[in-house]
């Protein structure tokens, strides 16, 4: 099959000594860490909606973007095409999986029986493509904020025709990951959440959403599929505010709902930005409740206030997040999806390779710091210093519930003067850079 993408060739690992431009420097896929190649580790994914749809068009700007494509009438050619050089790019750059939203690969059409009967063509593409491909489906979800009949929402609008319509989308969606072999269901509710309070009842649009939800666990069960269903946070925009806010707002709503056992959490960084936190706070708050699935690997630019979707390059941010990944044993079923775009003026197609290298050795950097600083315990034993007083004494008995108010009284009444430790922030921060 021809190329779409001759210009740029299979990616090799050179080494950190390498000014080859289209070559990686620190990931190589192939190298063991723990026991598991870096491939195997990292389960890094392509993200089609930046990659292959991307036109490099800004609120401000037309699109820039040159693509194999352009100037392809026919919406249902132009997919194809995309389809193939999402396996073409995926296999040339050794990224093991893809992602997806449903209206990504296909066109709407006029009605959903349409639409779904073109998703169902792609779809077949995608599997023929994987007979001869390594690369695999991370996960799939639906997108349900584009179009016009979203706009006050999809599970939680105010009209129920809105709702029903949405019902569908998800039902057909989940279908095809589940064909496709993905191994993960998104929701991300782009549009689920109010612009002000004056018209929008929150807690029926909450309770709707957690039926919702409900109905997607009862259909994945009744067809089989047994992939993970994994909620993104994201604080807003579009929405002024939006239901799924931070970690800590989903796992609130996960467990007023009683939905805990059915979902995890997917995790982007560019969103924790917009929540006013950092990646390592949402992945901590995550996975010390058991609920971190997978991550959207970018990064934002904290001068601006909406989510640029850069590919990941600052090695501090990408240590400490591989640090939390690692803590947690893995991703698991999830990844690192590179849910990010290459900048407007990175018009030309080798830039996507660029991009996806420079976020991929940057990842592989991170990991490989957070290995080694795990395996020190350089952040562990001063961890459990600072903490000491809890695990003998006053402090012990407090854990074990032998105290109360009134005999922490008694003990304080007469206590001298508290000698505090130093929290040595500044050291701590000397030593990630260390391993850096």
């Amino acid at each position: 099959m021809k190329e779409l993408f001759p210009m740029i060739p299979k990616i090799d690992y050179e080494g950190p000594d390498s000014d080859k431009e289209l070559a990686f420097k620190r990931y190589d896929p192939e190298a063991a860490v723990d026991g598991k190649t870096e491939r195997e580790c990292l389960r890094f994914s392509m993200a089609f909606w930046h990659t292959m749809t991307g036109e490099g068009k800004d609120p401000f700007g037309d699109p820039s973007a040159v693509r194999p494509w352009d100037g392809v009438d026919d919406p249902m050619e132009a997919a194809r095409m995309r389809m193939r050089g999402l396996f073409e790019l995926t296999e040339k750059l050794s990224i093991p999986y893809f992602c997806f939203h449903d209206r990504d690969i296909a066109p709407q059409g006029e009605t959903l029986r349409e639409t779904n009967r073109k998703l169902d063509e792609i779809v077949a593409l995608a599997k023929e493509l994987m007979k001869t491909s390594p690369t695999r489906l991370l996960w799939g979800t639906a997108n349900m904020f584009s179009d016009p009949r979203f706009m006050h929402g999809a599970a939680t609008s105010p009209d129920p025709n809105v709702f029903a319509y949405a019902a569908a989308q998800v039902k057909k969606a989940i279908e095809v990951t589940k064909e496709l072999g993905g191994q993960n269901y998104v929701f991300w509710g782009g549009r689920e959440g109010y612009e002000t309070l004056l018209n929008t009842d929150t807690k029926r649009e909450q309770d709707n959403l957690a039926r919702f939800f409900r109905m997607a666990v009862d259909y994945a069960k009744e067809i089989g599929f047994a992939g993970q269903f994994l909620l993104e946070p994201k604080p807003k925009e579009p929405t002024k505010h939006q239901y799924d806010f931070d970690a800590a707002a989903c796992y609130g709503f996960l467990s007023e709902y009683e939905l805990l056992p059915y979902f995890k959490l997917n995790i982007e960084t560019n969103h924790a930005t917009l929540a006013g936190h950092t990646m390592q706070h949402e992945l901590r708050f995550a996975r010390e409740r058991g609920i971190l699935g997978s991550v959207d690997a970018n990064q934002g630019d904290e001068l601006l206030g909406w989510d640029t979707d850069q590919f990941p390059t600052n090695l501090y941010v990408s240590t400490l997040m591989m640090y939390e990944i690692l803590k947690n044993g893995g991703l698991h079923s999830g990844g690192l999806n590179f849910d990010a775009k290459v900048r407007r003026g990175s018009f030309r197609p080798e830039d996507i390779a660029a991009a996806h290298i420079a976020g991929m050795d940057s990842m592989a950097r991170g990991y490989r710091a957070a290995s080694r600083m795990i395996a020190d315990g350089a952040l562990d034993a001063p961890l459990a210093e600072r903490y000491a007083g809890w695990r003998s004494g006053i402090g012990a008995s407090i854990e074990a519930g032998e105290q109360d108010f009134e005999s922490l009284e008694a003990i304080a009444l007469d206590m001298e003067r508290i000698a505090l430790s130093s929290g040595r922030q500044e050291f701590l921060e000397s030593v990630v850079n260390r391993y850096i």
